[in-house]
């Protein structure tokens, strides 16, 4: 089957780091680019950003938050566990400038993909700066591996239990104000979230990526599940980007279809969790079953 997993740790709860055997996906993936994979056979297909490769190994590493039915069955699998099938690189690579001035704003699981951007701004001879927050500490991820090609990284938590208390907007905001010319602004995170980063950087007149992750199904575009609202047009996500001008982004659209399978989600969920009780009850009514 391939696809072995090499490494799998938890970052914080219900989200984890895997890297996997992809030697195809490792030679040719850039920053910004995802793959494609199914856990089980007639299981759903899921998007997941490239957040590392090392060709030289033939891996890639991929962060996972369990938010339904299959990341709940992607994050139950242990280093040696096999991905049933996994497709890529997908999607437009991100635009790297060179000699240019960058901050890269990333909110939860966002900071997967703040990663690999970071690492290949810095290596593209640009100052780098990063903005990263969480709800909390406990859920603040890859801290260190994106500090690491930063010239500056500033860390917000909602809660003010770890770096500074309130949103990344904040942080950004004082960056534009602080007279240092940023020249672009790539976001990734929380619809919200890169709504308002959209809207402060157009206050100050700079110029946005902001990386989307709507519903994908095949990849290709075929399906036109990724469709988004950008400067009027409609846009495939999954082969037009999945970075696009975050000015021109209708981030309420986008809000609302990432909305439409949430009920479908939670009676998967609801599934899963009643055939566990059922197993579990078997098991203490046979002892010795499996």
């Amino acid at each position: 089957m391939g696809n072995r997993i090499v490494t799998a740790r938890e970052l914080a709860p219900q989200t984890m780091l895997f890297e996997i055997e992809a030697p195809h996906v490792a030679q040719r993936g850039q920053a910004g680019q995802f793959i494609i994979l199914r856990v089980v056979d007639h299981g759903e297909r899921i998007p997941l950003t490239i957040a590392g490769r090392d060709p030289a190994r033939g891996t890639i590493t991929i962060v996972a938050q369990e938010v339904g039915h299959t990341t709940h069955l992607l994050n139950a699998l242990r280093s040696g566990d096999e991905i049933l099938d996994l497709a890529g690189p997908l999607g437009k690579a991100t635009d790297i400038p060179t000699g240019k001035t960058v901050c890269c704003v990333g909110g939860g699981i966002g900071n997967a993909v703040v990663w690999p951007q970071a690492a290949a701004l810095k290596a593209a001879g640009n100052k780098v700066h990063a903005i990263i927050g969480a709800r909390t500490r406990e859920l603040l991820i890859l801290e260190q591996e994106i500090a690491a090609h930063c010239d500056s990284i500033v860390v917000t938590t909602d809660d003010g239990s770890y770096g500074r208390k309130g949103l990344v907007t904040d942080a950004l905001r004082e960056l534009l104000s602080s007279g240092e010319k940023i020249d672009e602004v790539i976001t990734i995170g929380p619809v919200i979230m890169m709504k308002f980063v959209c809207l402060v950087t157009k206050e100050f007149g700079v110029p946005t990526q902001a990386s989307l992750n709507p519903i994908m199904v095949d990849g290709t575009g075929m399906c036109g599940a990724c469709r988004v609202t950008v400067g009027g047009k409609t846009r495939f996500a999954c082969v037009e980007g999945p970075e696009f001008d975050g000015h021109e982004v209708d981030f309420d659209e986008l809000m609302t279809r990432l909305a439409f399978y949430r009920d479908e989600e939670t009676r998967a969920r609801q599934r899963d969790h009643d055939c566990r009780l059922t197993r579990q009850a078997e098991r203490t009514a046979t002892p010795g079953k499996p």
